[in-house]
């Protein structure tokens, strides 16, 4: 669904003082050369309130943006924050997984540049009522879109031992995935868990002593909670190869993941889309087996020590980016 961007707001400056960027100059450096040329198309695959797209389009006087969110509370402010742009600016509500269906549904076939910056928004974290924060008392909701789909006390209300277990140990690699879980249904028994508040003081009693002072006890679990609820992964695991898909030759991609299931992924795949498919034992690269991308970064990228003490949600980032440098056989 496209959403004409609105005229401008009082909340924009709002929103400007509560979300940085991260990794800002650098995603403007590695996406440069393929947004330097006419005509071309810039695809933001995870909007948020727009301060990534907004730095694009002022440098970038002839991109034309097609930024993706599946919060509708997002692309309102990105829709009234990018108003001034005009018609250079499409936004769809959307996953990221439906990339290829929102760059078609734009009147456009092939991209140039496409940015990931995969997580919770600041807008998300901000908004107390979302309930994605664990050091804020709040609805156990987690949604990023919330006209759709079960909340994570709607998880923790219907799932049995074994899959909250499951989950607490593959999206949040939870050592004490079980005995959470075990703590987790003596509590509803008692009563349903609704409040992040009391969420966190069921995770807290549950402890060890000697783990208390290993992390706040409830990040891996709210992790892990915000993956299920969103679907996060398997989205990713959609959106990557048909972003890979959409981009010209010389067209360019970088990733923003901040925790290690995320990256592990993206490293994975930009791993194979960089690697020949020659069969071994052949003496020279057949050309319709070379690489289609190449790497821009060595490894994975990290904020600055500089950018962690202005901004610390930069803290985690890990920068991955790549190039096709031949089409598709």
């Amino acid at each position: 669904m496209g959403i004409r961007a609105p005229g401008r707001s009082p909340r924009i400056m709002d929103s400007r003082d509560i979300h940085t960027p991260v990794l800002l100059e650098r995603c403007v450096e590695l996406l440069a050369p393929a947004l330097e040329r006419p005509g071309a198309v810039f695809v933001d695959a995870t909007l948020g309130m727009g301060g990534h797209s907004e730095a694009f389009l002022e440098r970038f006087p002839h991109v034309r943006l097609i930024g993706l969110d599946r919060d509708t509370d997002a692309l309102r402010i990105a829709g009234e924050r990018l108003a001034v742009f005009g018609d250079r600016v499409t936004l769809v509500h959307t996953v990221y997984d439906g990339i290829a269906e929102a760059v078609a549904s734009a009147g456009v076939r092939r991209v140039d540049g496409i940015l990931f910056d995969l997580g919770v928004s600041s807008l998300q974290l901000d908004v107390a009522d979302r309930g994605f924060a664990y050091a804020k008392d709040a609805p156990l909701d987690m949604r990023m879109d919330q006209s759709a789909g079960m909340t994570a006390a709607d998880v923790l209300a219907t799932y049995g031992e074994g899959d909250l277990r499951r989950i607490f140990e593959r999206y949040g690699e939870e050592k004490l995935a079980g005995r959470y879980a075990r703590a987790i249904l003596a509590a509803r028994a008692e009563e349903p868990i609704v409040r992040s508040g009391r969420l966190v003081e069921i995770l807290s009693a549950a402890t060890p002593a000697a783990l208390m002072n290993a992390g706040h006890p409830a990040k891996r679990v709210f992790q892990a909670l915000r993956i299920e609820v969103n679907g996060e992964l398997a989205a990713l695991e959609r959106a990557l190869p048909a972003a890979l898909d959409l981009l010209n030759l010389g067209g360019r991609i970088v990733v923003l993941s901040y925790q290690s299931l995320e990256d592990r992924f993206v490293k994975r795949l930009l791993a194979e889309a960089t690697a020949s498919t020659t069969p071994a034992g052949l003496p020279v690269e057949l050309p319709e087996h070379a690489a289609r991308f190449r790497l821009l970064v060595k490894g994975a990228e990290l904020a600055s020590d500089d950018e962690r003490a202005r901004n610390p949600r930069a803290t985690p980032v890990r920068l991955r980016a790549a190039e096709r440098i031949r089409e598709a056989a």
